[in-house]
């Protein structure tokens, strides 16, 4: 499984942004697809996870009410709507697959939790 994401790029405070995930090779619904940010220095940070099969999301506290997680399994992508961005959203965006198993708990925000990783995009929140 390979994951590409896009759709980065610079937004003013209080705008939106949509990042895609989009899969190489078929990712059945028992797959997790996680979003991840990372600011230089700091920890990788689960922001919002999805379970289509169940039609199951979680997100972090900092971006709940804010961001949508969604996916199209037609088109084997993912999909991070964010709306109402703050500065302190300005990271590099990952987005992850794993396949569901019984040994990974809920929420599913961890970064070990996953087994396949995209290679990230770069979102700007400045005026």
């Amino acid at each position: 499984v390979q994951l590409q994401a896009s759709g980065g790029g610079l937004a003013q405070p209080g705008g939106s942004l949509r990042l895609s995930c989009a899969a190489s090779g078929s990712i059945s619904d028992n797959y997790i697809i996680g979003w991840f940010r990372q600011v230089p220095g700091k920890e990788r940070e689960g922001i919002a996870s999805i379970y289509s099969r169940e039609g199951t999301k979680y997100y972090s506290d900092s971006v709940k009410s804010r961001f949508i997680i969604s996916r199209d399994s037609a088109k084997n992508t993912a999909y991070l709507q964010m709306n109402s961005l703050k500065p302190e959203d300005t990271a590099v965006y990952y987005c992850a697959a794993t396949l569901l198993r019984r040994s990974l708990v809920r929420p599913w925000l961890r970064t070990w939790q996953y087994d396949f990783w995209g290679q990230g995009t770069l979102v700007t929140v400045s005026s």
